[in-house]
């Protein structure tokens, strides 16, 4: 669990903490690198057809980060504990991204043919995803919000009790900067996107998909990590 000031003898009543940021950084993360899959593809020319496949796994993704990320941002889950600052944190950003996923969900549904057809594909990327690249934009810049704040605060050091994590638990600012880093590096790819749009498949686009790859990686891979730090932290503060 990413808190801060966790004493030895933390006891944490799960009744009242609903814990579910392990679905939601595996399903950020493999959408990220679904994302950079997808548009290295299309702007490559190594797709042509079966956008339905595309499509399906954006929704699946889409709709576990809505629902998560909708029920955390406006019902404060963890505020009762003294952590309100998880949901800004992880509900508000998984919120944006999974309804940007549905919203990409229904576009390859519905046209999927028309990126198949299409003579210059970058110009149709631009002109289809310029209007809500201002939003990917802005959120971008709420990430480094995230990011300066985790290393401020510390707010991602894992207590003593969770299990791998927890024996770093005496250097706070190493997963901080960890987890503040991967934030950093979505926030500048979705900063860079409107410009990568602009540039047609030219280098900014390859800066954003290397900097969502790796963030993508690296949110898969800790959030399945915490598929079994977090059953410890939960036993052992039960």
């Amino acid at each position: 669990m990413w808190i801060a000031g966790a004493a030895p003898g933390l006891k944490i009543d799960w009744t009242r903490m609903p814990t579910y940021n392990t679905i939601m950084a595996v399903a950020a993360g493999v959408g990220l690198v679904l994302v950079v899959g997808l548009g290295h593809k299309v702007l490559r020319g190594r797709i042509t057809d079966h956008f339905e496949g595309w499509a399906l796994a954006f929704g699946v993704l889409g709709v576990i980060l809505t629902a998560t990320g909708l029920h955390m941002t406006l019902t404060w889950p963890l505020a009762g504990q003294g952590f309100p600052f998880d949901n800004i944190v992880f509900g508000e950003p998984s919120l944006a991204f999974g309804v940007l996923l549905l919203a990409a969900a229904l576009y390859l549904w519905r046209k999927g043919v028309l990126i198949a057809a299409a003579l210059d594909r970058p110009a149709l990327l631009a002109r289809t995803a310029g209007p809500i690249s201002l939003f990917v934009a802005g959120m971008g810049l709420g990430c480094f919000g995230i990011a300066a704040a985790g290393w401020t605060y510390t707010l991602f050091a894992a207590p003593p009790q969770e299990p791998i994590s927890g024996a770093f638990a005496d250097m706070p600012l190493l997963e901080a900067t960890f987890i503040s880093g991967l934030y950093v590096l979505v926030g500048l790819g979705a900063v860079l996107f409107p410009l990568a749009l602009r540039s047609k498949g030219g280098r900014l686009t390859t800066v954003v998909g290397v900097c969502w790859g790796l963030a993508g990686i690296a949110f898969t891979l800790f959030g399945a990590l915490n598929y079994f730090t977090h059953i410890g932290l939960i036993v052992n503060t039960m």
